[in-house]
């Protein structure tokens, strides 16, 4: 199965960002990826709360949602769009961020919400308080699909490994972990933890990120990511690492793999009970 990791540089301006985005969709699957997959808000990164309630819309009525449906549709693709920050009704006024895996009829096929808020002091200067504007998920997602049985998670996600166990003990061959990673926890962590989260469940993982420096209109853009999407194999082995340059990078999975690797370590059966010291 080809499959299609797209690493992007978004800005504030969800329509900008579309139409790269968009195009690189379109590249993909002339490429002959079947899977397609992109980052984390897809539809921009901003630092300003005012900008981010005006750029937000509700599910039904999200461009960049709308018209990434038609794109798969359009190529006959399954694509994951990484997530995108839309409007829910929670009393708050607090966003989601919401994974969509959409399917080759344009269909919404599955969607998951963040379980996991990104709220860290990484240092003096990158402070970030996500569920300031997102409220958390609370429900795992595994979707079935006939190119693979897919578990869903996003960015911040990837440092909760009971997470992942559970997708994979939920049937999962492969994960997806979208992200915006953080320049400075992404060069220490990002690798390892993904090569982790794939030799512990077996599964392969995929990694869409976002990269680089971030320009805003209308906020303070100082935020970088860490870029390098992944594609992992479920023993462990980098398939594929992007780089730091926005685009596509293609992969070719075969999922005997991941029955192989279980073969081998068995540790998802393994599991026993303990009292908590």
């Amino acid at each position: 199965m080809r499959t299609a990791l797209i690493q992007l540089n978004v800005s504030d301006d969800p329509a900008a960002n579309l139409a790269i985005t968009r195009g690189l969709v379109r590249q993909a699957a002339a490429g002959g990826a079947a899977f397609i997959l992109t980052p984390e808000m897809t539809n921009g990164l901003t630092s300003n709360k005012a900008h981010l309630a005006a750029i937000s819309r509700e599910e039904g009525q999200d461009e960049t949602l709308a018209a990434l449906r038609d794109e798969a549709a359009r190529a006959g693709i399954w694509l994951l769009i990484g997530s995108l920050g839309v409007k829910t009704e929670a009393e708050d006024g607090r966003l989601a961020n919401r994974s969509f895996l959409i399917g080759p009829d344009g269909a919404i096929a599955a969607r998951y919400d963040k379980i996991h808020m990104f709220d860290v002091n990484v240092s003096m200067a990158e402070i970030y308080r996500e569920s300031a504007n997102y409220r958390p998920g609370a429900s795992a997602v595994v979707a079935e699909t006939p190119l693979a049985r897919i578990g869903m998670a996003v960015c911040y996600d990837l440092r909760f490994p009971h997470l992942f166990r559970a997708l994979a003990k939920g049937g999962a061959q492969i994960l997806t972990v979208p992200a915006a990673f953080s320049h400075v926890t992404g060069a220490a962590h990002w690798e390892v933890l993904l090569r982790a989260r794939a030799i512990e469940s077996g599964c392969f993982v995929l990694a869409p990120a976002q990269t680089g420096q971030h320009a805003e209109v209308h906020g303070r853009g100082t935020r970088r990511t860490h870029g390098h999407s992944l594609a992992v194999a479920p023993w462990g082995e980098v398939l594929a690492d992007a780089g730091t340059e926005p685009g596509i990078t293609l992969v070719d999975l075969d999922l005997s793999q991941v029955e192989a690797a279980r073969a081998r370590i068995p540790s998802l059966s393994h599991d026993r009970e303990f009292a908590g010291p």
